[in-house]
This record gives C-alpha cells, structure tokens and sequence, in this order.
C-alpha cells in the first residue's frame, strides 16, 4: 500500500478498491447505486463519473456478463479505476472523457444501462485542500447535463439511475420529464426521520405513471450505541451481500 492510497472492502470483501487516503472516498452511494440497477447477463452498462470504479464493480460482482464502460474526468481516478478493475477480474473500460464531450465511438454506443452518482455540492462555495475530492464533489457541469448525456447514451426501453441528494429530486424529475418515466426511492438513514438521499430511476420513453416508494431504512434504532453499522437486515444484504434492490417490483407491489 502506498502512503497516498487505502485499500478498501466493498461487499463484504467481494469488491477490493484502492482509493485516495485524502480526496474524494467512496462509501456507501455506490453500493446502493449498484444494487439498484436491474441490470442482467449479456447487458452493457455505462457509468458516467465513475470515480475509481466502485459502482460498476459492485455490478460485476451482484450480476455476471456484463459489459462495463466508465467515463471520468480526473485522470488519476481513471487510472485508480483501471488498476481496480484488473485487480477485481472485472473487464471494465475506463474513458478519460468530459461527459459533455464523449469521444466519437462512445457517442455511437448506446447502453441497457446508464448509472451515475453526480457531485453533490454547488461549483461555488468553500474549497477543501484536495482539488480532487472538489471535482468529485462539485457541480461543474449541470445536472441537466448529467441527465442529458444518460439518455442520449440510453437505449429505448432501457433504465438511468441516478443516486443523488433529495434536495435534487425537482431537478432530476424536471430533467427526465417527458422523456422517461420515473421511480423514486427515498433513503432515511433512521425511521421517522426525513430521507436526505434517493435513488431515481427512469425507463427512456416510458409511459408508466410516476412512482414514490416508501423510504428504505436504512440504520436500526435512534442512534449508534457504539462504533457498530447498525443496518436495518434488509441494508446489511446490499452492504455486506451482493443483494439487489428491485425498484420494479417494489413499484408493482
């Protein structure tokens, strides 16, 4: 291990990352992000933003023959996601790429699915000492931008999911209105308490009516009694299993 970099378990060790000890960390957004998709063998799937490749891995690790493409703007988090991908047998191809300005070839692609996890923060505001971890973290390209590029990349029928702030959530559903249709899943981390994260997905030309799920809980209780995770059984499966989250059927029921 290098001084610069931590190795990090994802799935209860199915996934192995390295990632930067300082800057931007993957935790757990990806993980949800991944066991979202409903994504099946012989698919293709492309991740705008992918950072050092977590979610896309923990795809790979939840769902065998997949086709894996990602698309990051930092180079030293392309590279991180290259060496993960070697690492985890996992054949994803990395492309150091603005997602407003794909290369020729990957704009003739189009995908089954398109995932992204886009920074959470406004462009402006206080910056940290890592400029990387600011890249990650801020909004630089719009998220109209994000949503744009996903269904341009999307093929007809096929899904986006995003996984983002709640606060989000006018922005995404104004961005997919028209164009998909939308299932929204709130993420509270304790019972009785707001969601401040969720999880949309969209199907390019859908015409089925917009859904609100109930919120996933996803720690026990009303606090930590100690430095333990705490998941609600249904979180620990995603966290520390390859279990998925079917927003599909959790919308038919």
């Amino acid at each position: 291990m290098t001084d610069d970099l931590t190795q990090d378990a994802f799935l209860n060790g199915r996934v192995m990352v390295w990632q930067p000890r300082i800057g931007y960390r993957a935790a757990t957004d990806p993980v949800f992000l991944a066991a979202s998709v409903p994504a099946k063998a012989g698919q293709n799937v492309l991740e705008l933003g992918c950072g050092v490749g977590v979610a896309s891995l923990c795809l790979h690790a939840r769902v065998a023959g997949l086709t894996l493409t990602g698309v990051e703007l930092q180079p030293d988090y392309a590279a991180l996601a290259r060496r993960n991908a070697a690492q985890n047998g996992a054949a994803l191809q990395v492309i150091e790429a603005d997602l407003t300005a794909l290369p020729a070839a990957l704009r003739a692609q189009s995908f089954d699915h398109v995932i992204a996890n886009p920074p959470y923060y406004a462009a402006h505001g206080p910056e940290s000492q890592d400029k990387g971890r600011d890249r990650a973290l801020r909004e630089e390209t719009p998220l109209a931008d994000w949503i744009d590029t996903a269904l341009r990349r999307c093929c007809d029928g096929g899904y986006v999911t995003f996984i983002h702030l709640t606060e989000r959530l006018p922005d995404l559903l104004a961005g997919f209105s028209s164009r998909a249709s939308c299932i929204v899943l709130p993420l509270a981390a304790r019972a009785q308490r707001p969601a401040r994260r969720v999880i949309v997905q969209a199907r390019k030309g859908g015409r089925a009516p917009f859904t609100l799920l109930p919120p996933l809980v996803i720690h026990k209780g009303d606090s930590h009694p100690g430095d333990g995770e705490y998941f609600t059984d249904a979180v620990r499966a995603l966290m520390r299993d390859t279990g998925g989250l079917d927003l599909g059927a959790m919308a038919r029921a």
